[in-house]
């Protein structure tokens, strides 16, 4: 695992320009301080809830938070009680689409080969949300991640897809992450700003 792959995503599809990017604001989410950290989280989760609290009971995924990420662990146990399904995505192999398994407060966890917390067992499901980490957003609805192009991958393989909703600070809003043909774009962005929706092209 590189120092710029906290989640298994390898920057083998970086430009220089994207893999400074990536760098920096993987850098100055690392320097938010505990208190900020919080606090930001709040505003995020607050939002969050307000866009998946009205809908009908659904799958929502999401990944185990690293390095600072948003942690979405304790919106998904208030869904849980709503009647929701929650899962976190699973790396099977290099190159190839993730699944989803099956996630609770209560589940079994331990580490993939990346060094991030997945449940143990339990069965796949398809999601309908996709919640994804990143680095960075541009108004165009594109996101950073950290280059491996496993969510990608996954999305551009499930039918239907899922509503895809990136989850990150506003430190991560840049103008233009210049897109490579593979990324897919957002259904939507939350950060403690608020919810950025985007139409479809």
């Amino acid at each position: 695992m590189t120092a710029d792959s906290p989640s298994g995503e390898q920057t083998t599809d970086s430009p220089i320009p994207r893999a400074a990017l990536r760098r920096e604001k993987l850098a100055a989410r690392m320097a938010l301080d505990e208190k900020t950290h919080a606090k930001l989280s709040a505003r995020i989760e607050s939002h969050l809830a307000a866009l998946l609290a009205p809908l009908p009971p659904q799958t929502l995924a999401f990944c185990a938070p690293v390095r600072g990420e948003f942690d979405a662990r304790p919106l998904a146990s208030l869904l849980l009680d709503c009647g929701w399904q929650a899962a976190m995505p699973i790396i099977v192999e290099s190159d190839a689409p993730m699944r989803f398994r099956r996630w609770t407060p209560s589940c079994t966890m331990g580490v993939d080969r990346y060094g991030i917390p997945i449940p143990l067992e339990g069965p796949n499901l398809v999601p309908d949300i996709v919640l994804l980490p990143l680095l960075a957003f541009d108004a165009q609805g594109f996101r950073l991640g950290y280059g491996g192009g496993y969510f990608d991958r996954t999305l551009a393989a499930l039918v239907p897809r899922p509503l895809a909703i990136g989850i990150g600070f506003e430190l991560g809003r840049v103008a233009d992450i210049r897109p490579q043909a593979h990324d897919i774009p957002l259904t939507a962005v939350i950060t403690e700003a608020g919810i950025l929706r985007f139409t479809p092209t």
